[in-house]
């Protein structure tokens, strides 16, 4: 299972397979979120908008992603 880091919770699911490169664009998202291509949790999410914490586990392309909160270093 892959890792995605994110900075700040919740993070939108469209966002999330953005920036992470797996959809070219935030627009390829959102019509694979609609089309029901996305699984969160085991569950198939419609929403694109849909809120992402750590620890929810994403199926996305026959691949699963776990997400954690990364935290920024104080200096």
């Amino acid at each position: 299972m892959k890792k995605i880091n994110i900075h700040r919770e919740p993070a939108e699911l469209y966002k999330i397979l953005k920036f992470e490169g797996l959809a070219a664009s935030g627009g390829e998202a959102k019509l694979h979120i609609s089309g029901g291509r996305v699984k969160v949790n085991g569950a198939i999410e419609t929403r694109k908008r849909k809120k992402i914490v750590a620890g929810d586990v994403l199926e996305y392309t026959g691949e699963q992603f776990v997400v954690q909160l990364k935290k920024p270093l104080i200096k």
